[in-house]
């Protein structure tokens, strides 16, 4: 049995939506790291992405990094930004001292309104 032309492109097109639904949701939220280097990211962004875009994040030397200065800005060029720096201007890379995804994880947060730092994870005793 042969389906009419319409239903074959309705169930094209319905799967279509389905499977790009799916990537899109896949894609919105990165993998959060442990909470131990989520408290270290959280401390880097505040006081040392702090000393140029200001401690609350409000601007600086550097633009603001608050929920409405991100709105609308593509997150892709953020990360690109936070791992490569801005060549030309003070911001540098910081490549080496967070990861792709932790960068993806970085903007998410800002992006959402950053949280608070709690200060540095406590260093464990070494034996």
């Amino acid at each position: 049995m042969k389906l009419p032309p319409l239903v074959a492109h309705v169930a094209v097109f319905i799967g279509a939506a389905l499977v790009s639904a799916f990537a899109a949701a896949n894609e919105s939220q990165p993998a959060p790291p442990d909470a131990e280097r989520a408290r270290e990211l959280v401390h880097i962004v505040r006081q040392d992405c702090g000393s140029c875009h200001g401690l609350t994040l409000n601007g600086g030397l550097g633009p603001a990094l608050t929920i409405e200065a991100m709105a609308g800005k593509p997150a892709e060029s953020m990360v690109a930004t936070i791992i490569g720096g801005r060549p030309g201007t003070p911001m540098p890379p910081f490549r080496g001292i967070v990861t792709e995804s932790e960068a993806e994880w970085i903007v998410d947060q800002l992006m959402r309104g950053f949280p608070p730092d709690t200060g540095l994870p406590p260093v464990q005793a070494r034996n």
